[in-house]
């Protein structure tokens, strides 16, 4: 049997937020420091971001794909500095004592950051296009439900990738000391580094046609 868009919408948002990246450190690092939430709301970011670019690609508004594939290098190159700074920020972060509870001003920052650091990737809309004609959405005529349907699945998918983390990560957070949170961060922040300096070496290579 066939599967509706829906379900084919949340398959394609949980695949493509599984892949480890520099979002599920962040969501991994702030879920043990901070508690679940700030792990969920980072993760939820993401989706969101996911959402957008779905929704771009099932509507077909080829515009704004084409907007954003035109600034693809200042994109990336605001994301690479933007990827340092987070990396350097959790490399420097010294353990806290706190129970879990955040601020609302904490939760809207880890939402908000990695919407930006999901976006920054333009080339993912690329993806969705593709994905979003292999599954056949691109042979149905003006069925805009059915790619609203998409959108949300894609949302949703991710966003239950992020709850899982989130609540798995939170399981093992009572377990860890204050050593070795100072050393997750430390790890969290060398890796997050690395993935701003692969986008920037990767942008000079494009830059130079290497």
């Amino acid at each position: 049997m066939e599967l509706g868009f829906f379900l084919k919408g949340m398959l394609l948002g949980f695949s493509i937020a599984a892949p480890v990246g520099p979002i599920g450190v962040l969501c991994i690092r702030r879920t043990l420091q901070y508690g679940r939430f700030s792990g969920l709301f980072s993760g939820l970011g993401a989706a969101f971001a996911d959402a957008i670019y779905a929704l771009i690609a099932a509507f077909g508004l080829t515009f704004i794909s084409n907007l954003l594939l035109k600034g693809e290098l200042w994109i990336r190159l605001i994301g690479g500095i933007f990827l340092l700074y987070l990396g350097w920020k959790t490399f420097s972060a010294s353990p806290s004592d706190k129970t879990g509870k955040v601020s609302h001003t904490t939760l809207l920052n880890d939402f908000f950051s990695t919407f930006f650091l999901t976006l920054s990737n333009p080339m993912t809309i690329l993806a969705f296009i593709a994905v979003f004609a292999g599954i056949g959405l691109s042979s149905i005529e003006g069925t805009y439900i059915d790619a609203a349907e998409l959108v949300v699945g894609v949302f949703l998918g991710s966003a239950i990738w992020w709850l899982m983390l989130s609540e798995g990560v939170t399981l093992f957070r009572k377990k860890v000391s204050q050593k070795v949170m100072l050393w997750i961060n430390r790890i969290a922040g060398i890796i997050i580094i690395g993935f701003g300096l692969a986008a920037l070496i990767s942008l000079f290579f494009k830059i130079w046609n290497l």
